[in-house]
């Protein structure tokens, strides 16, 4: 039998689910915003749509899975929104929904351990748009959803070696700050693990098994190349973007246990270390 996925948003994370299903042979169904993109990617084989714009009916309707990546706003979630009551009425034909979230829902918790029964308590507004839309999604009877909370993404083309090499990567420094990260292949890998054993209402929390301070992550790759360790700058004087200066509002520890113990994963890249050396590989 060949499966559909149906992917809203069709952005890093789910190309690289992607690139795993189709040798599979699988049919997919991507979402894009613009008309280049959507030419790039049906030059890869994908069934490329414009939307919004285009009518999601029927690819809804011949979809037997369904991965959302969608964003949400200050509106909420934009699938939810406009494809909720669609995605209802097919719940009971769909083999597996999976929700792309973040663990900012699990708010700020001083450098302590969280897994995925700790309670949600975001301390941003991207967190809080993040815990309202898995419970939007959570509500629809009959789907089977799985809800997938990812920390920091990074892979080709998204690494620290591009600032590290032209000199405008900086060690921000704030006491016993960590942050957890993941590899984007090993989101596609637990990704496929989940769909290959679908567990309707769970969520697992995605990323590797060293939480680390920022700063150590710049200056092993700096190391990896060959040159100075960038320069130190407290975060109290750092110049920094709203948006970037807000990611240190939380602090935290990422259990992973799950997607091990329920799902079987071998982590591709189980530190940072392990994932900076293969990027630095594909570009040397």
């Amino acid at each position: 039998m060949t499966h559909t996925l149906l992917s809203f948003g069709h952005g890093y994370s789910a190309r690289a689910l992607t690139s795993l299903l189709q040798p599979q042979g699988w049919r997919i169904i991507a979402t894009t915003r613009s008309a280049e993109k959507a030419q790039a990617l049906a030059a890869t084989g994908v069934e490329a749509l414009i939307w919004p714009g285009t009518d999601m009916t029927e690819a809804i309707q011949s979809a037997d899975h369904i991965l959302i990546s969608a964003g949400p706003d200050g509106d909420g979630d934009p699938v939810l929104r406009q494809w909720r009551d669609v995605i209802a009425k097919h719940a009971a034909q769909l083999r597996w929904v999976g929700y792309l979230s973040t663990t900012g829902v699990y708010g700020d918790h001083g450098g302590d351990w969280v897994d995925e029964n700790t309670p949600l308590q975001p301390s941003t507004r991207r967190g809080q748009y993040r815990k309202d839309a898995e419970e939007g999604w959570g509500v629809i009877p009959d789907l089977p959803l799985h809800i997938f909370r990812l920390a920091g993404i990074y892979g080709p083309g998204r690494g620290p070696f591009a600032k590290v090499r032209n000199g405008t990567a900086r060690r921000i420094i704030k006491k016993d700050q960590v942050f957890s990260r993941t590899h984007v292949e090993d989101i596609a890998q637990i990704l496929a693990a989940s769909i290959a054993q679908p567990n309707p209402g769970a969520a697992y929390n995605v990323c590797d098994n060293d939480p680390a301070p920022p700063q150590d992550v710049i200056g092993h790759a700096a190391e990896l190349l060959g040159l100075p360790i960038p320069e130190a700058v407290p975060f109290e004087t750092a110049e920094m973007s709203p948006m970037a200066r807000s990611f240190y509002a939380e602090n935290k520890k990422v259990r992973n246990d799950r997607i091990k113990d329920e799902l079987g994963v071998v982590l591709k890249y189980p530190t940072y270390r392990e994932g900076l050396a293969a990027l630095l590989a594909l570009d040397p």
